[in-house]
C-alpha cells in the first residue's frame, strides 16, 4: 500500500491551486478495498493496482481489448474493473454514472475511450462524458503531439504539447432561447481557474525540462473573457523567469502550426481552442491513432486518445489504430511508477512502427488490429515479457 500511496507524484507535482499552501496540503489517500459492482466483472488480483477502465464508444471496446492483451503478455500488474457509459448504446443513466465516480474515486486512475455525445437535444445540455470530468475536476487535460520514429508525415521530428483546461469556457452547457431564433451560448472564464491553468502548464514545462510556453487566445475580439485567462497567464509568467513566455492568437497559431510547427514547446489555451488544437496537432503527426493524450485533477489522473474520435465506421471491422490508447496505457503505467512495464510497452509499440511491416489502415498499411497487437506482443520478448 505504501506503493500505492506514492504513485501521485506526477500529479500533485503538477497540478496547482491558487494557494500553494492549499496545494501543499493536497493528499492522495491510499487505493481503499474494491467494492464488487454489477457493472465490473472483476476479479481480485493481490498486490496489482485498480484501475478503472471505460471502453467507451466506436472502437473503444477494441482498443481495450488490445490494452488488456498487451498488459497481460507484459505480466503488467494491473486490475481493470470495467465498466460502461455510453450515450448511443442505451447504457448511460445516473445510477451508471455514479457507478463510474464511484470507481474513479476510489482507485484514482482510470483508462478511458471516447464517450460519444449525440448532436440531438434532449433536455440535457451537459453530456456524460463533460459531467464526469467536471465531477472529478479534471481541469488539465494534456496532449503530447510527438512523431513516431519510422513514420514519416509531412512535418517530422515535432514534439510539442498541448495543455488545455477543461471545465469551463465554451462548455460550460449554459445555452438558452432569449428570444424566438436567438440563442445565447454562454462562455465563462475564471480568473481562479485560469491562474490554475497557467500554473499546471508552467509546472509541467518545468518538470519535463521544457524552455518555452505559449498562451493561445482571442482576446483581441473576447477582450473580457479572454483578456482576463490571457492576463492570469502572463501573472503566473512572472514566476518562472527561466522559462520564455509567448501570446498569440489562435487563428494564427493554427496557421504557424501547419506553416512551422517546431517554434512551439508547450501551448496553453481555453477549451475549446485545445480541442481544436489537439486535433490539428494530431493531424501533424499522423492522426488521432497515433497520439495519447491525459486528464488531471488534483486526485485522479485519466488515460485517453489526444484526439478523442469514436471511429464509429470502422467498429467490428478489425482495422482500429490501438497505438495512441496502448502509448496512454504506458503513459498510465510511469504514473503508477511501474516503469519497467511502462518502457516495455511503450518500446514495443514503437519498433512495430519503426520497422514498418505492420501498419494499419490509417497509417498506410493493409494490417488488421489484430496483427498490431500481435506484433507488440512478439516486441515484448527482449524485455523478458
Amino acid at each position: 500500500m505504501a506503493a500505492v500511496r506514492g504513485v501521485r507524484w506526477l500529479t500533485r507535482a503538477l497540478v496547482a491551486a491558487p494557494n500553494p499552501g492549499a496545494w501543499r496540503s493536497l493528499c492522495t489517500s491510499a487505493v481503499a478495498q474494491a467494492a464488487s459492482r454489477s457493472q465490473a466483472e472483476d476479479v481480485r488480483v493481490e498486490g496489482a493496482f485498480p484501475v478503472t477502465m471505460l471502453p467507451g464508444d466506436g472502437v473503444g471496446p477494441e482498443l481495450m481489448h488490445a490494452v488488456k492483451e498487451v498488459f497481460k503478455a507484459a505480466s503488467v500488474p494491473v486490475e481493470f474493473q470495467e465498466h460502461h457509459l455510453s450515450e448511443v448504446q442505451n447504457m448511460a443513466s445516473e445510477e451508471k454514472l455514479e457507478q463510474v465516480l464511484s470507481s474513479m474515486k476510489e482507485n484514482k486512475v482510470a483508462i478511458i475511450g471516447k464517450i460519444h455525445t449525440p448532436m440531438e437535444y434532449k433536455g440535457e445540455l451537459a453530456s456524460y462524458d463533460m459531467r464526469l470530468r467536471r465531477k472529478l475536476d479534471l481541469f488539465a487535460n494534456v496532449v503530447h503531439v510527438k512523431s513516431l520514429p519510422g513514420y514519416k508525415t509531412r512535418h517530422n521530428n515535432l514534439d510539442l504539447v498541448i495543455i488545455r483546461e477543461q471545465t469551463e469556457g465554451e462548455y460550460s452547457s449554459l445555452e438558452h432561447e432569449s428570444a424566438r431564433g436567438v440563442i445565447e451560448c454562454l462562455k465563462i472564464v475564471t480568473r481562479t481557474k485560469s491562474q490554475r491553468i497557467a500554473k499546471f502548464a508552467f509546472d509541467y514545462a518545468t518538470k519535463k525540462g521544457r524552455s518555452k510556453v505559449t498562451a493561445v487566445h482571442k482576446a483581441n475580439i473576447m477582450k473580457l473573457g479572454d483578456g482576463l485567462f490571457l492576463q492570469c497567464c502572463e501573472e503566473v509568467a512572472e514566476l518562472y523567469p527561466k522559462i520564455k513566455f509567448e501570446t498569440m492568437i489562435i487563428d494564427n497559431c493554427c496557421m504557424q502550426l501547419v506553416q512551422n510547427p517546431y517554434q512551439f514547446d508547450v501551448l496553453v489555451m481555453p477549451n475549446l481552442y485545445g480541442n481544436i488544437i489537439d486535433n490539428l496537432a494530431a493531424g501533424l503527426v499522423g492522426g488521432a491513432g497515433v497520439v495519447p493524450g491525459e486528464s488531471y485533477s488534483a486526485e485522479y489522473a485519466v488515460f485517453e486518445m489526444g484526439a478523442r474520435h469514436p471511429f464509429a465506421q470502422a467498429v467490428g471491422r478489425n482495422i482500429a489504430n490501438p497505438t495512441a490508447m496502448l502509448l496512454s496505457a504506458s503513459n498510465m503505467l510511469r504514473h503508477l511508477n511501474l516503469e519497467h512495464h511502462s518502457n516495455m510497452i511503450a518500446d514495443a509499440v514503437k519498433k512495430v512502427i519503426k520497422v514498418g511491416k505492420v501498419r494499419t489502415r490509417d497509417m498506410g498499411g493493409y494490417s488488421t488490429t489484430t496483427d498490431f497487437i500481435k506484433s507488440v506482443i512478439g516486441h515484448l520478448h527482449p524485455y523478458g515479457g
